[in-house]
Order: C-alpha cells, then sequence, then structure tokens
C-alpha cells in the first residue's frame, strides 16, 4: 500500500472550510486513491493540517500528485494555505492497509505523527524489527500505520491512536516497562533527526 501525507499551514480561523475543501477534492470523480486522516495539530508545529491518502499502486499516487500539483488550488485550498508540502511513502509490506474507523474500529481522537531518519542500510531492519515488535505493543495501543518515505531524506513515519493523552503516556510507560518497545536493537538504524506531533480528527476525517 502507498500513502501521500500532505501537509498545509493554515491561518488562524481557517481549519474548518479547509477540511470541508479537502475533502471535496479527494472525493473529485477525477481523483484518485482515498482519504484515510485529515488532522490539525494540538501539539508540535501548530496550525498545520496534515493529509493522509492511500493508493493501491504507485502509478495512483502518482497520478494524484501530478493532479494535485497542476491545479490551480491543490486540495481547494490554494488560496488559503500559506505552504504545502507533500510526502510519498510505501507501507510497511507486513502491515494491514489503513481503513477509516467505521471498518478498522480504529479509533483517537489522538493521534500521535512521529517520523524518525533511518541510517544508511537500516530500512530493511527496521521494517524486520518493527514486524517483530509491533503486535505486542498493539495490545497497548493501535498502530495505524508505519511506512517508508520514498523521497526526500531516508526516513519512516508512524501513526499511532489513543482515546487521551493520558492513555499515550500510560501505553509508553508500559511499553517500556515491560521491555516490548522500543525494539531492540532499533535505535541502532536511527538516526537523530525525530519529530513527534498530536493531532486532532477534523470533522471530514474517516480516521476518527
Amino acid at each position: 500500500m502507498y500513502y501521500e501525507l500532505a501537509t498545509m499551514t493554515l491561518p488562524f480561523g481557517t481549519a474548518g472550510a479547509a477540511a470541508a475543501n479537502v475533502q471535496a477534492f479527494a472525493s473529485a470523480p477525477e481523483a484518485k486513491g482515498e482519504l484515510l486522516g485529515c488532522w490539525f495539530t494540538d501539539i508540535g508545529t501548530l496550525n498545520q493540517m496534515i493529509v493522509l491518502r492511500g493508493f493501491a499502486d504507485l502509478a495512483s499516487l502518482q497520478a494524484e500528485r501530478e493532479r494535485t500539483q497542476q491545479s490551480a488550488s491543490p486540495f481547494g485550498c490554494g488560496e488559503v494555505f500559506q505552504t504545502l508540502e507533500q510526502h510519498s511513502y510505501k507501507g510497511f509490506p507486513w502491515m494491514k492497509p489503513v481503513r477509516p474507523s467505521s471498518e478498522s474500529g480504529v479509533n483517537g481522537p489522538v493521534y500521535e505523527i512521529r517520523t524518525y531518519g533511518i541510517k544508511t542500510g537500516g530500512v530493511q531492519p527496521t521494517i524486520d524489527l518493527w514486524e517483530q515488535y509491533v503486535p505486542p505493543r498493539e495490545a497497548l495501543s493501535p498502530c495505524v500505520v508505519a511506512m517508508v518515505a520514498l523521497d526526500g531524506p531516508l526516513r519512516f513515519t508512524n501513526i499511532w491512536s489513543y482515546p487521551t493523552l493520558d492513555a499515550r503516556s500510560k501505553a509508553r510507560a508500559d511499553a517500556v516497562a515491560q521491555g516490548i518497545w522500543p525494539p531492540k536493537g532499533g535505535p541502532a538504524h536511527l538516526t537523530t533527526s525525530m519529530t513527534s506531533t498530536i493531532a486532532l480528527p477534523t470533522a471530514v476525517s474517516p480516521l476518527k
């Protein structure tokens, strides 16, 4: 499964209208892929809308990227956003495709979006370690997706869902106490370039 993670920086007070425009743009007859998540940042870099779209194949992702880039108003927000970034990803091959909350039962409303730099040669070891360690970790909280970037610096992004911020803190502490997270040996394959954002779903987000 392939994904695009797009980030728009928005002026104050425009998130509601921007989310509605994102939904319309992603569901247009000519659109490729599927809108999966549409969040607004709460902790981290603020005033950002983060959009996750899923694609069955790389050709569909590339076609939709081209449509977005050629649009006079990308995501229907061309006259609203201050900046727009689009990044392409490939899901870890063993992970199930991301599905909306109504199908998967995965719910937030607190979503943590984490990106880690990967050292040269570290992609496959990271994928293998996560395949081993994510199942016991998911007993504490669901991993929505883990995916390797196809453009830009070598890195991967992982998204986790929690009912509350307190639940997030507890799940992370319990995982460390039980010795099931982080994957043993995993940090050796990562750089010190790491970011974390807490984001909440907008009204149009299929991941609630």
